[in-house]
């Protein structure tokens, strides 16, 4: 990977972390869920009626089942790079005829352009080249379709970034992008009218092993490209945990997530970006809820 990607996840073991994750996924994914919701609730403020729906990074699936439920007449494709986490999501909805699972690449999406009315992305973003994902959104959103979508600020887990920095120079938190970065990023990619804002949780612990434990559990622990190899030693780790403790005083440990909300629009399907020619077949969204109904209920 390129040295432009430093501080950013690397995509082949982020998708790893992600299927060891997906047993473990939905009993950890509060920060996840609370995300999930306020993006949802935005939804309300749309009168939109989809006919076809992209879940993108749909994980295990609770986005996928709340849109469904949402928008009863509409397909929804639920995108994921984790085959694990398409497995069990297409279990949660093998009954369900609205949804979909594929396992997927964010960065060449399956999908013709100007194909599909809504994507929604509940922190994907922050597990990708960003760049490459809002130009493929802005190619297959139909004229007029929504995208909405969170990220996660430069101060997500901000206490654990400095107090690393005490012990060593290396990357032990990923870089996340700025709300400013990510409208000009969107813009760029051809999506129009982007708003961006901000929200800020605190989530507490009562020690550092639940924290670590949670990071796990999600899939959501350190892959950034520059991170350090091989095991953290017990002085190390150590001296990490007494730089954490002097920060958060006798309350705990606790983080802070900085969520950022995005959403912008597609535009005339003449200004939509052609594909690359990088060998992926890309269809229409309905041609594979078809096809998938027509080969009925599975275990994926």
């Amino acid at each position: 990977m390129s040295s432009d990607a430093y501080g950013l996840p690397e995509r082949r073991i982020a998708r790893k972390r992600f299927d060891a994750a997906a047993a473990t996924f939905d009993a950890a994914d509060a920060v996840q869920a609370e995300a999930r919701e306020r993006l949802l609730e935005r939804l309300e403020l749309f009168g939109l009626e989809p006919r076809s729906i992209v879940d993108l990074g749909s994980a295990t699936g609770a986005a996928s089942l709340a849109l469904a439920r949402r928008y009863p007449r509409a397909s929804v494709l639920a995108l994921d790079s984790s085959a694990a986490m398409s497995r069990v999501l297409a279990r949660k909805c093998r009954d369900l005829r609205s949804i979909v699972s594929l396992q997927a690449d964010a960065h060449a999406l399956p999908l013709r352009e100007a194909s599909v009315d809504l994507v929604f992305g509940n922190l994907v973003l922050p597990w990708t080249r960003p760049e490459r994902v809002l130009a493929e959104i802005a190619r297959v959103l139909a004229p007029g379709g929504l995208v909405l979508l969170t990220s996660l600020g430069p101060d997500t887990l901000v206490e654990l970034r400095r107090a690393w920095a005490e012990v060593d120079d290396r990357v032990h938190v990923h870089g996340f992008l700025d709300m400013h970065d990510l409208g000009d990023l969107a813009v760029r990619a051809g999506l129009a009218e982007p708003v961006t804002d901000v929200d800020r949780l605190r989530v507490s612990y009562p020690s550092l092993p639940p924290l670590v434990g949670d990071l796990r559990a999600t899939g959501s622990s350190n892959c950034a490209v520059g991170r350090p190899r091989g095991l953290t030693g017990v002085g190390r780790w150590r001296a990490f945990e007494a730089a954490l403790a002097a920060r958060v005083g006798t309350e705990g440990p606790h983080v802070t997530v900085e969520l950022v909300f995005a959403q912008a629009w597609g535009r005339a399907r003449e200004a939509t970006p052609r594909p690359a020619d990088d060998g992926v077949v890309r269809i229409d969204p309905m041609t594979l809820v078809r096809a998938a109904r027509r080969r009925g209920p599975r275990d994926a």
